[in-house]
């Protein structure tokens, strides 16, 4: 059974519903096997537990940009 790992932030229930879906919809089109073949799984992290460039992200100067594409 092929599995699908996604890593990222805290979504809400919507969210989760159309990315599981979408991600088994183009995963079974691109293969060529059936949707319900896959199992997804969504691995949530609060913002203040991811890093970039060695830094917390909340604590970057990149942290605007991110905040902005989360609201």
């Amino acid at each position: 059974m092929p599995m699908i790992n996604f890593d990222g932030p805290i979504l809400t229930n919507d969210q989760k519903r159309s990315l599981i879906h979408g991600k088994s919809q183009a995963a079974s089109q691109a293969l060529g096997i059936p949707m319900a073949a896959f199992t997804v799984t969504l691995d949530e992290h609060e913002y203040s537990n991811m890093g970039i460039g060695g830094e917390v992200l909340t604590e970057t100067v990149y942290w605007d940009k991110y905040k902005a594409l989360k609201d």
